[in-house]
């Protein structure tokens, strides 16, 4: 189970996102309305990984523009990062769901190993053709698809890291001179969740504003 056989060989962004809309690399097509692949400029540098589309990102077909997306947004204009100048995308393109019923928000369900190694390609693809100086992973998902199943984003959230040689596949991300550096941090759906919603919007702030100072060095 791979998304591989679909992936185009292309240089371009555009039509990466075009062939990944006939992605049958996993069984989570079924369910989702569409692919959602990542927006940004090639010139991204930073690149922000979360782990899949919610339910308004499935019907717009668009990354991060449902509350998460807008919490978001906040927290990379308070952080001093240029959102302009972000990559978001997705570990998982497709929103994996639990059946709701008409006119009912449908729950995302957590992607799972086998999941996230089938789309592996794809965010593959979309590092070879973006070049980012810093790669923020948004909650444990997105962590561990880049770190490996052992990474805990509890422990070493807001540290910036180089790509560690012992990471799961790392190599396969590594970036033109081994320039870039990753990052961990909550991803912003689990702000929307928090009891202190204020403490852990602060906290998402206070770690993307390390990749922000590292950017301005």
């Amino acid at each position: 189970m791979t998304a591989e056989p679909y992936v185009p060989d292309t240089k371009d962004l555009d039509e990466l996102r075009q062939g990944a809309r006939a992605c049958h690399g996993c069984d989570l097509y079924k369910d989702a309305i569409q692919t959602v692949f990542g927006e940004g400029p090639p010139d991204a540098r930073v690149v922000m990984v979360g782990e899949q589309p919610g339910d308004i990102e499935d019907r717009r077909g668009e990354p991060f523009v449902g509350p998460a997306g807008k919490v978001l947004d906040r927290a990379i204009t308070e952080s001093g990062l240029d959102r302009s100048a972000t990559y978001v995308t997705n570990a998982v393109k497709h929103f994996k769901h639990r059946p709701a019923a008409p006119g009912k928000r449908r729950i995302h369900q957590t992607p799972d190993r086998v999941e996230i190694m089938a789309c592996r390609p794809w965010l593959l693809a979309e590092f070879a053709q973006v070049a980012p100086r810093v790669v923020i992973a948004l909650g444990a998902t997105a962590a561990q698809a880049l770190l490996g199943p052992s990474f805990r984003v509890t422990r070493q959230r807001g540290e910036l890291l180089p790509w560690p040689e012992s990471a799961y596949h790392a190599e396969d991300f590594a970036q033109p001179g081994g320039s870039a550096r990753i990052l961990a941090t909550l991803h912003p759906s689990a702000i929307l969740r928090s009891d202190d919603r204020d403490t852990a919007y602060k906290g998402l702030v206070a770690d993307l504003a390390v990749a922000a100072q590292a950017l301005a060095g």
